[in-house]
């Protein structure tokens, strides 16, 4: 506790790393002021109907940091841009030259990478923000709008969702930790005093038990997420001994790092998107004057609203995505490669194609670990809510993923300036 308290007084001793931590408080005070201006002509009380009763929607709020809730200008979020990233690491695969931009060519090439992903979010917000705005519309929560109106907020949620990027990224240069996932985070802690003060208006003295119940699960599901955040595999390396006139290198013994969770909470993201993907075509279609267009989104919405049939869809596109965005993004072939270029090895394993399908079945066992609990953590809302009957009370599996992840992160950089500055 000592050391704790001692940490703190350097932090605010340090003028570089207290203007660091000073920063992210205003570039998110700039955020939630943003996210507190409405587009024109909404209806609230239809908006927090539809929401309350939308576990799309209700979820992909917290991707636009809250954003959504009140249709603010930056009602999109980050999610753009997320959804371009992952874009363009799928692409990696189809194409040569990203690949190598992104795993060979150094921080140059990460940031031409990053510079495409970002030219990539513009279509992506302006698609999203029409699909979006046309739901609303469709829901009466819009009203009638001309098509004046409609290209009016286009550009408007495109252009907040692109300051929004760039407010991340200010955080990320000159703050501390990633900027994009921090304002994701600020959405998330911003929606817990409407949360309690829904359970405290709510409480009935009769469910005490259920609330304690609650309470233990969800300090069990906190201490689950960090185990689980922070699990890794270690593969022992050994470097070969090497000898340069008179003197000896290598011969050291380390170890190479695999995550259990390697894919973070982008399987969720993927499996939100397909999700949403029908609702979307569901309402673009829905005032199309067929007997069959009618039966088949009458069967896509009964599908949608049989809260057992969704949640085991979505746990296994949760699953699934994760095996898949782990292949993507963790390259056996590469790591053993370079392995051998460096003159390392596995103890017990040859150097080569040995090694790349020995560090393949490591990764796909812990994998599995990691993808059934991404997708337990997933449909946990959904399972508490149907449980319980109380939408308040839910364990928000998705935010809270999102919330330890970016804590941890944060007290590891911190932690890490501060030893700096202490040596």
């Amino acid at each position: 506790m000592q050391n704790f308290w001692t940490k703190i007084k350097l932090i605010f001793r340090d003028k570089s790393l207290r203007n660091r931590i000073l920063f992210i408080f205003a570039a998110l005070v700039v955020f939630r002021a943003l996210a507190s201006i409405p587009i024109p002509g909404i209806d609230v009380a239809r908006l927090q109907e539809f929401l309350a009763n939308n576990q799309f929607l209700g979820l992909l709020n917290i991707f636009s940091g809250g954003g959504l809730s009140n249709l603010s200008i930056v009602m999109l979020g980050v999610a753009p841009y997320i959804t371009a990233s992952i874009i363009m690491q799928l692409m990696t695969i189809m194409s040569e030259r990203l690949k190598a931009l992104y795993h060979e060519e150094g921080e140059a090439g990460k940031k031409k990478f990053s510079q495409y992903s970002r030219f990539l979010s513009v279509p992506l917000a302006v698609i999203q923000g029409f699909g979006l705005l046309l739901i609303l519309e469709r829901q009466g929560i819009l009203g009638s709008l001309t098509m004046f109106d409609r290209i009016e907020n286009i550009i408007i949620v495109t252009a907040g969702s692109l300051l929004l990027m760039w407010i991340g990224e200010l955080i990320s240069e000159f703050g501390i930790g990633n900027g994009i996932s921090i304002i994701i985070f600020a959405g998330i802690v911003a929606a817990i005093p409407t949360t309690v003060s829904q359970l405290v208006f709510s409480f009935d003295i009769s469910q005490i038990p259920l609330y304690l119940g609650f309470l233990v699960a969800a300090v069990a599901i906190i201490a689950g997420v960090v185990i689980i955040t922070e699990a890794e595999r270690p593969i022992p390396i050994t470097y070969a001994k090497r000898v340069r006139g008179m003197k000896v290198y290598g011969g050291v013994s380390t170890y190479l790092p695999l995550r259990v969770n390697q894919a973070g909470v982008i399987p969720i993201i993927f499996a939100l998107s397909i999700l949403l993907l029908p609702q979307m075509i569901v309402n673009f279609i829905a005032n199309i004057d067929s007997t069959i267009v009618q039966t088949v989104s009458n069967a896509v919405l009964a599908f949608l609203n049989n809260g057992w049939f969704y949640s085991t869809f979505y746990f296994l596109l949760v699953f699934l995505f994760t095996y898949f965005y782990t292949a993507v993004t963790f390259d056996p072939e590469s790591i053993a490669t370079n392995l051998q270029k460096s003159g390392a090895f596995i103890p017990g394993v040859r150097p080569g194609k040995s090694t790349e399908l020995y560090i393949g079945k490591i990764l796909t066992r812990i994998t599995f670990v990691g993808a059934f609990f991404l997708g337990l953590i997933a449909v946990l809302p959904l399972t508490v809510q149907a449980i319980t009957g109380i939408t308040a009370l839910a364990i928000g599996g998705t935010a809270l993923l999102i919330a330890v992840s970016v804590v941890l992160d944060l007290v590891k950089k911190i932690d890490a300036q501060v030893s700096l500055r202490e040596y």
